[in-house]
Protein backbone atom coordinates (compact mmCIF):
# COMPACT_ATOMS: atom_id res chain seq x y z
CA UNK A 1 0.00 0.00 0.00
CA UNK A 2 2.95 2.40 0.75
CA UNK A 3 4.41 1.42 -1.93
CA UNK A 4 1.48 2.42 -4.12
CA UNK A 5 0.71 5.80 -2.73
CA UNK A 6 4.18 6.56 -3.07
CA UNK A 7 3.73 6.38 -6.92
CA UNK A 8 0.82 8.22 -7.17
CA UNK A 9 2.27 11.00 -5.23
CA UNK A 10 5.22 10.88 -7.50
CA UNK A 11 2.62 10.30 -10.87
CA UNK A 12 0.97 13.87 -9.58
CA UNK A 13 4.64 15.63 -8.94
CA UNK A 14 5.69 14.81 -12.06
CA UNK A 15 2.49 16.06 -13.58
CA UNK A 16 2.52 19.07 -12.05
CA UNK A 17 6.11 20.08 -12.76
CA UNK A 18 5.15 19.47 -16.78
CA UNK A 19 1.79 21.50 -16.71
CA UNK A 20 4.02 25.09 -16.84
CA UNK A 21 5.50 23.61 -20.03
CA UNK A 22 2.32 21.94 -21.13
CA UNK A 23 0.55 25.17 -21.23
CA UNK A 24 3.63 27.17 -22.97
CA UNK A 25 3.40 24.34 -25.66
CA UNK A 26 -0.40 25.37 -26.22
CA UNK A 27 -0.10 28.33 -26.48
CA UNK A 28 -1.65 30.72 -28.22
CA UNK A 29 -4.64 28.44 -28.18
CA UNK A 30 -7.01 31.29 -29.41
CA UNK A 31 -6.34 34.26 -31.61
CA UNK A 32 -4.35 37.43 -30.25
CA UNK A 33 -5.71 41.05 -30.21
CA UNK A 34 -3.05 43.47 -31.67
CA UNK A 35 -4.19 46.85 -30.50
CA UNK A 36 -3.61 49.41 -33.01
CA UNK A 37 -3.50 53.12 -30.74
CA UNK A 38 -4.55 55.04 -33.88
CA UNK A 39 -7.67 55.40 -36.72
CA UNK A 40 -7.87 52.43 -39.41
CA UNK A 41 -6.16 53.51 -42.57
CA UNK A 42 -3.33 55.86 -41.13
CA UNK A 43 0.42 54.34 -41.43
CA UNK A 44 0.26 52.70 -38.34
CA UNK A 45 -3.14 50.36 -39.42
CA UNK A 46 -1.25 49.46 -42.02
CA UNK A 47 2.09 47.86 -40.84
CA UNK A 48 0.08 46.84 -38.19
CA UNK A 49 -2.52 44.66 -40.77
CA UNK A 50 0.77 44.04 -43.11
CA UNK A 51 2.24 42.22 -39.99
CA UNK A 52 -0.85 40.49 -38.55
CA UNK A 53 -1.27 37.65 -41.29
CA UNK A 54 2.25 36.83 -41.61
CA UNK A 55 2.88 36.56 -38.22
CA UNK A 56 -0.27 35.00 -36.95
CA UNK A 57 0.41 32.28 -39.51
CA UNK A 58 4.12 31.80 -38.12
CA UNK A 59 2.88 31.33 -34.19
CA UNK A 60 -0.71 29.40 -35.52
CA UNK A 61 -3.34 31.46 -34.84
CA UNK A 62 -5.16 34.98 -36.27
CA UNK A 63 -4.10 38.33 -35.00
CA UNK A 64 -7.35 40.84 -34.89
CA UNK A 65 -6.97 44.50 -35.50
CA UNK A 66 -8.25 46.31 -33.17
CA UNK A 67 -8.29 50.17 -33.35
CA UNK A 68 -8.54 52.06 -30.66
CA UNK A 69 -7.57 55.64 -31.28
CA UNK A 70 -7.43 58.98 -29.00
CA UNK A 71 -5.60 60.99 -27.51
CA UNK A 72 -2.58 60.50 -29.40
CA UNK A 73 -2.41 56.85 -28.79
CA UNK A 74 -3.04 57.17 -25.25
CA UNK A 75 -6.21 55.60 -25.28
CA UNK A 76 -4.98 52.45 -26.97
CA UNK A 77 -1.74 51.79 -25.15
CA UNK A 78 -3.43 52.45 -21.73
CA UNK A 79 -5.99 49.54 -23.00
CA UNK A 80 -2.96 47.36 -23.65
CA UNK A 81 -1.25 48.45 -20.53
CA UNK A 82 -4.15 47.15 -18.32
CA UNK A 83 -5.28 43.77 -20.36
CA UNK A 84 -3.90 40.59 -18.26
CA UNK A 85 -0.49 39.46 -19.35
CA UNK A 86 -1.29 36.25 -20.96
CA UNK A 87 0.04 36.81 -24.22
CA UNK A 88 -3.85 37.38 -26.27
CA UNK A 89 -3.38 41.30 -26.00
CA UNK A 90 -0.28 42.78 -27.82
CA UNK A 91 -0.08 46.53 -28.55
CA UNK A 92 1.59 48.28 -31.66
CA UNK A 93 3.34 51.58 -30.48
CA UNK A 94 5.34 53.91 -31.48
CA UNK A 95 7.92 56.91 -31.15
CA UNK A 96 4.75 59.02 -30.22
CA UNK A 97 3.34 56.89 -27.78
CA UNK A 98 6.60 55.47 -25.74
CA UNK A 99 9.30 58.04 -26.66
CA UNK A 100 7.77 61.82 -27.29
CA UNK A 101 3.94 61.22 -25.17
CA UNK A 102 5.47 60.73 -21.69
CA UNK A 103 7.94 63.59 -22.16
CA UNK A 104 4.62 65.94 -23.39
CA UNK A 105 2.33 64.96 -21.23
CA UNK A 106 2.99 64.15 -17.63
CA UNK A 107 -0.43 62.98 -17.17
CA UNK A 108 -0.42 59.69 -18.91
CA UNK A 109 -2.29 57.13 -17.06
CA UNK A 110 0.46 54.44 -17.66
CA UNK A 111 3.90 54.28 -17.32
CA UNK A 112 5.54 53.82 -20.57
CA UNK A 113 8.53 51.43 -19.03
CA UNK A 114 7.57 49.70 -15.86
CA UNK A 115 3.50 49.24 -17.42
CA UNK A 116 4.82 47.30 -20.46
CA UNK A 117 6.83 44.44 -21.46
CA UNK A 118 8.74 45.38 -24.58
CA UNK A 119 8.54 42.38 -27.68
CA UNK A 120 10.01 43.39 -30.83
CA UNK A 121 11.56 46.87 -32.72
CA UNK A 122 9.57 46.08 -35.77
CA UNK A 123 9.91 48.91 -38.20
CA UNK A 124 11.48 52.36 -38.70
CA UNK A 125 9.76 55.32 -41.00
CA UNK A 126 12.38 58.28 -41.70
CA UNK A 127 11.26 61.70 -42.54
CA UNK A 128 12.72 64.06 -45.56
CA UNK A 129 13.71 67.20 -45.63
CA UNK A 130 11.83 69.19 -48.04
CA UNK A 131 11.96 73.03 -49.33
CA UNK A 132 10.13 74.79 -52.41
CA UNK A 133 11.98 74.55 -55.93
CA UNK A 134 11.78 77.95 -55.42
CA UNK A 135 14.71 77.87 -52.35
CA UNK A 136 18.28 79.46 -53.36
CA UNK A 137 19.28 75.78 -51.54
CA UNK A 138 20.26 72.93 -52.94
CA UNK A 139 21.80 71.08 -50.70
CA UNK A 140 21.50 70.89 -46.94
CA UNK A 141 24.56 72.50 -46.32
CA UNK A 142 23.74 75.26 -48.32
CA UNK A 143 20.02 75.80 -46.65
CA UNK A 144 21.92 75.69 -43.23
CA UNK A 145 23.76 78.95 -44.81
CA UNK A 146 20.92 80.28 -45.70
CA UNK A 147 19.12 80.26 -42.51
CA UNK A 148 21.82 81.33 -40.40
CA UNK A 149 22.16 84.47 -43.01
CA UNK A 150 18.65 84.91 -42.47
CA UNK A 151 17.72 84.37 -38.83
CA UNK A 152 14.22 84.33 -37.60
CA UNK A 153 13.27 85.36 -41.45
CA UNK A 154 12.62 81.70 -42.45
CA UNK A 155 9.89 79.24 -40.87
CA UNK A 156 8.98 75.96 -41.23
CA UNK A 157 5.83 74.00 -41.05
CA UNK A 158 4.57 71.12 -38.51
CA UNK A 159 1.70 68.24 -38.11
CA UNK A 160 1.07 70.02 -34.98
CA UNK A 161 2.63 70.82 -31.51
CA UNK A 162 4.69 68.31 -29.62
CA UNK A 163 4.69 66.27 -32.69
CA UNK A 164 7.52 63.96 -34.06
CA UNK A 165 7.64 66.75 -37.05
CA UNK A 166 8.41 69.48 -34.62
CA UNK A 167 10.66 67.73 -32.94
CA UNK A 168 12.72 66.44 -36.13
CA UNK A 169 13.07 70.45 -37.16
CA UNK A 170 13.98 71.42 -33.54
CA UNK A 171 16.42 68.98 -33.37
CA UNK A 172 17.87 70.07 -36.55
CA UNK A 173 17.30 73.58 -35.42
CA UNK A 174 19.51 72.87 -32.05
CA UNK A 175 21.95 71.05 -33.58
CA UNK A 176 22.60 73.83 -37.23
CA UNK A 177 22.61 76.76 -34.84
CA UNK A 178 19.80 78.29 -36.70
CA UNK A 179 16.99 80.18 -35.87
CA UNK A 180 13.68 79.10 -37.77
CA UNK A 181 9.68 80.20 -37.38
CA UNK A 182 7.24 77.19 -36.44
CA UNK A 183 4.24 76.91 -38.20
CA UNK A 184 1.87 74.33 -36.83
CA UNK A 185 -0.73 72.89 -39.18
CA UNK A 186 -2.93 70.04 -38.31
CA UNK A 187 -1.34 67.53 -40.50
CA UNK A 188 1.43 67.61 -42.68
CA UNK A 189 -1.19 67.01 -45.60
CA UNK A 190 -2.23 70.52 -45.02
CA UNK A 191 1.18 72.49 -45.18
CA UNK A 192 2.35 70.79 -48.74
CA UNK A 193 0.32 73.55 -50.68
CA UNK A 194 2.45 76.57 -48.52
CA UNK A 195 5.54 74.49 -48.71
CA UNK A 196 4.91 74.37 -52.65
CA UNK A 197 3.88 78.16 -53.21
CA UNK A 198 7.11 79.10 -50.89
CA UNK A 199 5.23 80.54 -47.75
CA UNK A 200 7.06 77.72 -45.95
CA UNK A 201 10.54 77.38 -46.13
CA UNK A 202 11.09 73.95 -44.76
CA UNK A 203 9.62 70.58 -43.69
CA UNK A 204 10.49 67.75 -42.37
CA UNK A 205 8.15 64.88 -43.83
CA UNK A 206 7.54 61.08 -43.48
CA UNK A 207 9.27 59.80 -46.80
CA UNK A 208 5.62 57.76 -47.63
CA UNK A 209 3.96 60.76 -48.20
CA UNK A 210 6.98 63.33 -49.08
CA UNK A 211 8.58 62.03 -52.26
CA UNK A 212 5.87 61.44 -54.38
CA UNK A 213 5.58 65.34 -54.42
CA UNK A 214 9.42 65.42 -54.89
CA UNK A 215 8.82 62.49 -57.62
CA UNK A 216 6.27 64.77 -59.41
CA UNK A 217 8.74 67.63 -59.46
CA UNK A 218 6.31 70.00 -57.20
CA UNK A 219 9.41 70.09 -54.26
CA UNK A 220 13.06 69.31 -53.81
CA UNK A 221 14.59 67.22 -51.24
CA UNK A 222 17.40 67.89 -49.55
CA UNK A 223 18.43 64.63 -47.22
CA UNK A 224 16.67 61.96 -45.49
CA UNK A 225 16.41 61.78 -40.95
CA UNK A 226 18.28 58.35 -41.08
CA UNK A 227 22.49 58.61 -39.89
CA UNK A 228 23.25 56.59 -43.29
CA UNK A 229 21.36 57.12 -46.98
CA UNK A 230 18.51 55.11 -46.55
CA UNK A 231 17.64 52.11 -48.95
CA UNK A 232 13.90 53.45 -49.32
CA UNK A 233 15.41 56.41 -51.22
CA UNK A 234 18.75 55.70 -52.06
CA UNK A 235 19.30 58.68 -54.33
CA UNK A 236 18.62 61.53 -51.19
CA UNK A 237 21.89 61.99 -48.66
CA UNK A 238 21.80 61.37 -44.88
CA UNK A 239 21.49 65.08 -43.17
CA UNK A 240 23.37 63.46 -41.10
CA UNK A 241 26.69 63.80 -43.36
CA UNK A 242 26.62 67.44 -42.61
CA UNK A 243 25.02 67.46 -38.92
CA UNK A 244 26.75 64.44 -37.20
CA UNK A 245 24.32 62.31 -35.43
CA UNK A 246 21.35 63.74 -36.21
CA UNK A 247 18.89 61.48 -36.77
CA UNK A 248 15.19 60.73 -36.60
CA UNK A 249 13.06 57.67 -37.07
CA UNK A 250 9.45 57.50 -36.69
CA UNK A 251 9.67 53.95 -35.10
CA UNK A 252 7.22 51.12 -34.00
CA UNK A 253 7.30 48.32 -31.74
CA UNK A 254 5.78 45.47 -29.81
CA UNK A 255 4.75 45.86 -26.53
CA UNK A 256 2.56 43.35 -23.84
CA UNK A 257 1.48 44.35 -20.86
CA UNK A 258 3.83 44.51 -17.41
CA UNK A 259 4.40 41.11 -16.50
CA UNK A 260 3.91 39.14 -19.64
CA UNK A 261 5.97 35.59 -19.54
CA UNK A 262 9.46 35.46 -20.81
CA UNK A 263 8.39 31.71 -23.02
CA UNK A 264 5.62 34.12 -24.50
CA UNK A 265 7.51 36.94 -25.27
CA UNK A 266 10.44 35.41 -26.69
CA UNK A 267 7.67 33.08 -28.71
CA UNK A 268 6.43 36.30 -29.95
CA UNK A 269 9.54 37.82 -31.03
CA UNK A 270 10.60 35.24 -32.98
CA UNK A 271 7.54 34.85 -34.60
CA UNK A 272 7.83 39.27 -35.28
CA UNK A 273 11.53 38.13 -37.31
CA UNK A 274 10.77 35.45 -38.71
CA UNK A 275 8.00 37.67 -40.42
CA UNK A 276 10.00 41.08 -41.03
CA UNK A 277 12.55 38.69 -42.84
CA UNK A 278 9.52 37.54 -45.46
CA UNK A 279 10.56 39.29 -48.86
CA UNK A 280 7.05 39.44 -49.49
CA UNK A 281 6.31 41.76 -46.29
CA UNK A 282 9.85 43.35 -46.59
CA UNK A 283 8.42 44.76 -50.10
CA UNK A 284 5.38 45.76 -48.66
CA UNK A 285 6.55 47.34 -45.96
CA UNK A 286 9.22 49.24 -48.02
CA UNK A 287 5.97 50.34 -50.08
CA UNK A 288 4.87 52.25 -47.26
CA UNK A 289 8.21 53.79 -46.60
CA UNK A 290 8.95 51.54 -43.37
CA UNK A 291 12.25 50.08 -43.33
CA UNK A 292 11.80 46.54 -41.24
CA UNK A 293 13.73 45.72 -38.15
CA UNK A 294 14.83 42.76 -36.11
CA UNK A 295 16.19 42.25 -33.00
CA UNK A 296 15.54 40.90 -29.10
CA UNK A 297 13.57 42.29 -26.52
CA UNK A 298 16.42 43.68 -24.43
CA UNK A 299 17.82 45.45 -28.02
CA UNK A 300 14.37 46.78 -28.06
CA UNK A 301 13.87 48.38 -25.10
CA UNK A 302 17.47 49.55 -24.97
CA UNK A 303 16.69 51.45 -28.25
CA UNK A 304 12.96 52.83 -26.89
CA UNK A 305 15.12 54.57 -23.93
CA UNK A 306 17.61 56.14 -25.49
CA UNK A 307 15.26 57.48 -27.98
CA UNK A 308 12.82 58.77 -25.31
CA UNK A 309 15.76 60.17 -23.27
CA UNK A 310 16.81 62.11 -26.90
CA UNK A 311 13.23 63.68 -27.23
CA UNK A 312 12.90 64.57 -23.80
CA UNK A 313 15.84 66.51 -23.81
CA UNK A 314 15.02 68.49 -26.71
CA UNK A 315 11.50 69.25 -25.47
CA UNK A 316 12.27 70.02 -21.86
CA UNK A 317 15.53 72.96 -23.99
CA UNK A 318 13.58 74.17 -26.69
CA UNK A 319 10.11 74.08 -24.24
CA UNK A 320 8.16 72.25 -26.89
CA UNK A 321 4.01 71.64 -25.01
CA UNK A 322 1.61 69.63 -26.97
CA UNK A 323 -0.89 72.88 -26.56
Amino acid sequence: MKRINFLRAAAIVLCTAAMPTAFAQAYPSKPIRLIVPFPAGGATDLFARTLSQKMGEKLGTTLVIDNKPGAGGAIGSDLAAKAPADGYTLLLATTSTHAIGPAINARLPYDTVRDFTPIAHVGDAPSVMLVPNSSPAKTVREWIAYAQKNPGKLNYASSGNGTIVQLTTELFKSQAGVFVTHIPYKGTALAIPDLISGKIDVLFDSLPTGMPHVRDGRLRALGVTTLKPSPLAPELPAVAEVLPGFESNTWFGLYGPKGLPADMTARINKAANETLADPEVRDKLSKLGIAPTIGTPTQFASMAAQDAAKWKKIITERKITGD
